[in-house]
């Protein structure tokens, strides 16, 4: 064979390996992408088993709307703040290719790359908001809450993704940010930005008495919740794969160290294992026990790349006992009616696992900026918490003027299926009392 064709046939190969890898990556994502809608199955099903009946339908679909709204918002808005702003408010070059006219922006046949990320960062961004969503059932009003899921999943936290989970953010390249599974920018970003709503939205009426003790208002349907918080814990395995690369050689975080599947494979069923049984050992409740599986997943995500699988179970075992305490510490201190337990589940949560990450992997070398150190990560933890909060505080506080934040009283009595849904979630039961027929126990 002569060298000549030798050399066309080696680059031919090279070509082909290389557009192989490139196939190979986009279906690893398109499938990580798929198994996120399992995240929002398991919403919907775990908010509306924990709502009471006669609001099951529109814990729902509040959700339903938020995803449909916040799919154009974030390729219109959310995507360009991302590649924008990773140094903080002053706009990225790379910004430019994130247009939406931009040519990466759609169909491309030498491009096997940009929609699909696109896609991941989308249900990242609704996996976000719908973080929000449990915690303010049985009296926000729908309008209301897509407002707040829509600013949240395509701006804020994306904010907070492009400055502490991108490749050049500043609080990796400036303080030394590790935190592979987006335990800060999504889960302490969602709650927080959850805390400050719920202080403006107030809490669900009858949940507490004159005096300040607490009346428990169960969900109708708790069979229902577990199996929903079982296909979120599921749905996080294509979460966690889409925080992963794959460069043709090797497997990279999102900040270009080096990783593996495997690695994430070993800590996030500890972690899951670990929170599970922290939250049982302190609870015994079947509903804090799959939040807890939550609970581990998020306290062990920022070292997923680096932990010895014991460690990861015993990070999240702690978070697993701290966890509920800390969401009834919020209940009966500060009289914070978070349905579900989001606020401390991921915005404590995600803290927790932040400050770990700097005790268990100080020293842990990063490609651009310091090493991995306490400081950097107590710092990071503080203005992902400020940049949740302050923007959900203000926001729910403006639409609170406008009355657009909660139901009317009458309303929320009746049941907000009557008035935010035209279907009835359970036709054959009795009827449900209309509006102004009086209070209903916490029970109904």
């Amino acid at each position: 064979m002569e060298p000549a064709e030798l050399q066309m046939k080696v680059e031919a190969l090279e070509a082909a390996l290389k557009m192989a890898t490139a196939v190979n990556s986009e279906a690893f994502y398109w499938w990580c992408t798929a198994l996120m809608i399992s995240i929002h199955a398991g919403f919907l099903a775990y908010e509306m088993g924990a709502s009471r009946a006669k609001n099951a339908l529109a814990s729902g679909v509040k959700n339903l709307v938020a995803f449909a709204f916040l799919v154009p918002f974030f390729y219109f808005v959310g995507w360009f703040i991302y590649n924008a702003f990773p140094s903080g408010f002053s706009i990225s070059e790379a910004g430019a290719g994130a247009l939406p006219w931009a040519q990466s922006m759609g169909p491309n046949l030498s491009d096997n790359a940009s929609g699909i990320f696109w896609a991941a960062f989308t249900l990242f961004a609704a996996t976000t908001a719908s973080i929000m969503s449990g915690s303010v059932i049985e009296r926000i009003r729908v309008s209301g809450f897509t407002i707040l899921a829509i600013v949240l999943g395509s701006v804020v936290w994306v904010l907070g993704a492009a400055w502490g989970w991108h490749p050049s953010g500043w609080l990796t390249s400036v303080w030394g940010l590790h935190d592979v599974g987006a335990a800060g920018c999504v889960h302490t970003v969602a709650g927080f930005f959850t805390l400050g709503v719920l202080i403006n939205l107030g809490a669900r009426i009858g949940r507490f008495n004159a005096d300040g003790t607490v009346n428990e208002i169960n969900g109708h349907n708790m069979p229902m919740s577990l199996i929903g918080l079982m296909l979120i814990v599921m749905g996080f395995f294509g979460f966690l794969g889409g925080c992963i690369i794959y460069t043709g050689d090797t497997w990279m975080t999102i900040y270009s160290t080096p990783a593996t599947l495997s690695a994430f494979a070993f800590n996030t069923l500890m972690g899951v294992a670990g929170g599970m049984l922290g939250c049982y050992l302190v609870t015994r409740d079947p509903f804090w026990m799959m939040s807890g599986a939550l609970v581990g997943v998020i306290s062990s995500a920022p070292g997923l790349d680096v932990y010895y699988p014991p460690l990861a179970f015993m990070i999240s075992f702690v978070g697993g006992l701290i966890i509920p305490k800390l969401n009834t510490i919020l209940l009966t201190r500060f009289k914070i009616d978070d349905a579900v337990g989001a606020v401390a589940v991921h915005g404590f949560g995600g803290v927790w696992g932040l400050v770990a990450a700097g005790v268990f992997a100080a020293g842990y070398p990063n490609v651009e900026g310091p090493a991995v150190s306490f400081t950097g990560q107590v710092q990071s933890a503080v203005v992902f918490m400020l940049l949740g909060f302050l923007p959900g505080y203000a926001l729910s506080y403006a639409l609170k003027m406008f009355g657009l934040l909660r139901c009317d009283e009458n309303v929320e009595r009746a049941g907000l299926d009557l008035a935010e849904v035209p279907v009835k979630a359970y036709p054959e039961s009795r009827a449900l009392p209309a509006f102004g027929d009086g209070a209903l126990s916490p029970a109904e």
